[in-house]
């Protein structure tokens, strides 16, 4: 009787331990309290086979965003959001029981508190490989968006069989935002860009020097023409 239940309170402990709610995993909700307004935000954060993964939803906005270098750091756990100007991050400490994240928004010289909760299993928004783009379409590509009047660069490179490319916004602290997904063939390119909830879709002219086009976001649709800097493409 004594070993079964020496057995059985090991068997409890050994539960316990895996249990241990001392990692980021899972769907996150928290709103960032803006001067103005409220944002409601909601990270996902898994664990694949080379490491941590996450992405960031904005929700007013329809916008997606990929996470990068989720760590754990001096008891507090990270994660950086690329792309953004003034280099945006989170650091914060998990409750015992993992239920909640609470930490610090940061973005340049601010910093603001943000309380996340735990709402279920992650469903990260991990950017699929797009197909290798014609050669006409790699490169470097700039023009001023009609209307804001902000100057923007798509950088479009082929790399292992696959299209890369991202939107620069030059007025706006060079922000570099991720393109999800990009096609490019026969004359047309079509670019989503799911972080700014935007898409592009242009042609390209015949002497393969301007794409001409439209750049929507977020139901609305203005005007850009990029014209082929003669920078390298974007690596």
């Amino acid at each position: 009787m004594t070993t079964k239940l020496y057995l059985s309170a090991l068997a409890l402990a050994c539960a316990a331990l895996a249990q241990s709610p001392d990692e980021p995993r899972g769907h996150w909700t928290g709103a960032i309290d803006l001067p103005n307004r409220s944002m409601a935000v909601a990270f996902d954060i898994d664990k694949a086979g080379n490491g941590w993964i996450g992405s960031m939803s904005i929700v007013e906005q329809g916008a997606t965003l990929p996470l990068s270098d989720i760590r754990l750091e001096e008891g507090q756990w990270k994660f950086k959001i690329p792309g953004g100007p003034g280099g945006p991050g989170f650091a914060g400490k998990l409750s015992a029981d993992g239920k909640v994240w609470d930490g610090q928004f940061s973005q340049g010289p601010n910093s603001l508190p943000l309380k996340l909760s735990h709402a279920g299993a992650p469903k990260v928004d991990v950017p699929k490989d797009s197909p290798a783009v014609a050669p006409e379409f790699a490169g470097e590509w700039e023009g001023t968006l009609e209307g804001p009047g902000l100057r923007l660069r798509l950088s479009i490179a082929n790399a292992a069989g696959a299209a890369k490319a991202t939107l620069t916004s030059i007025d706006q602290g060079g922000a570099q935002i991720p393109v999800s997904a990009i096609t490019a063939k026969d004359g047309k390119l079509t670019a989503d860009v799911k972080a700014v909830n935007g898409a592009y879709s242009a042609t390209l002219n015949k002497e393969g020097t301007a794409l001409s086009g439209d750049w929507s976001q977020n139901g609305n649709s203005m005007p850009l023409t990029l014209k082929k800097s003669a920078a390298k493409p974007a690596p």
